[in-house]
């Protein structure tokens, strides 16, 4: 289910046994819409993240003292839409299943939904926190109802209503927005109300998923559907950092496109992004500070 031969994520070298948290990357773009080559985000993470330092300045933690683990990539067979969420979602089921707590780096934004799904089947009770500049709340897209323009419509089915939070969304038809009124709390265009949200998710498990396409295109041009009008990077690390009292259950970044920003700074921007977000994970549940203080 997932293969190694793609090397591994700096710092994500602990064994499986005592990883804490299990990245692996998810390398799928089959239902793109628009610029295919989430496909490559994964592979050129890794390949950055090595000049990426350990300590998170933001949350004053070091990845050195917590336990990460890569394995690997989760083999995507092309052109078989089904059997590559079949894949992922057994990677993650695996993981779970293990009470280890998932991380995916895709990929587009429908390895999302096989990934909650997995998560959903042992935590029923999961709430799902929602970036992106796009809505994905179609029912089906040209007649599909797996696409990465449904995918947070298909979490819905599981678990319903008052269950989603949206961040930063400005785009989408208007039948999504209006659908959404009634069935997820979105907040469009900003993150502002992400620190009321996250008082009222305090004790709740949470999914965390961001689509990297919720920063600006003029800090993040690497994605396959960019969206003028995003929030910087300094609102993303900070949205991250609140984020930290959370009891994160499984996580995913998605939708880099690497061969669009020649520049590297979309790479550079996501692992960033993917080093905090890993941190906050474990900061309210493993404290390595506290025990080496004792």
């Amino acid at each position: 289910m997932l293969n190694r031969e793609f090397g591994s994520f700096a710092e994500f070298d602990s064994g499986y046994d005592d990883a804490e948290i299990v990245v692996f990357g998810a390398p799928f773009d089959g239902t793109t819409s628009f610029r295919p080559g989430t496909r490559f985000g994964p592979e050129a993470i890794r390949k950055e993240f090595y000049g990426l330092e350990t300590y998170s300045p933001y949350l004053d933690m070091d990845m050195t003292d917590y336990k990460f683990h890569d394995g690997g990539d989760v083999e995507i067979p092309i052109g078989n839409i089904e059997k590559s969420l079949e894949n992922i979602h057994g990677a993650v089921s695996s993981i779970v299943g293990d009470d280890k707590i998932p991380f995916m780096v895709g990929g587009e934004h429908l390895v999302t939904y096989p990934s909650f799904k997995a998560v959903w089947e042992k935590y029923p009770d999961v709430y799902l926190i929602h970036f992106d500049a796009h809505a994905d709340l179609r029912d089906d897209y040209l007649g599909v109802k797996l696409s990465h323009a449904t995918v947070i419509r298909r979490c819905w089915d599981l678990v319903g209503d008052d269950r989603i939070f949206q961040f930063g969304i400005r785009s989408g038809d208007r039948e999504e927005f209006n659908w959404a009124k009634e069935h997820t709390t979105m907040e469009k265009f900003s993150i502002d109300s992400l620190s009321e949200v996250v008082d009222n998710l305090k004790g709740k498990k949470v999914y965390v998923t961001i689509d990297l396409d919720i920063l600006d295109p003029s800090v993040f041009p690497g994605t396959g559907t960019p969206e003028p009008g995003g929030i910087s990077f300094g609102d993303m690390t900070g949205a991250i950092g609140k984020l930290k009292g959370l009891d994160i259950i499984g996580m995913d970044i998605v939708e880099l496109s690497p061969h669009y920003d020649n520049t590297g700074i979309s790479t550079a921007a996501a692992c960033k992004i993917m080093r905090e977000l890993a941190l906050a994970a474990v900061s309210e549940k493993f404290d390595r500070k506290e025990i080496e203080v004792e």
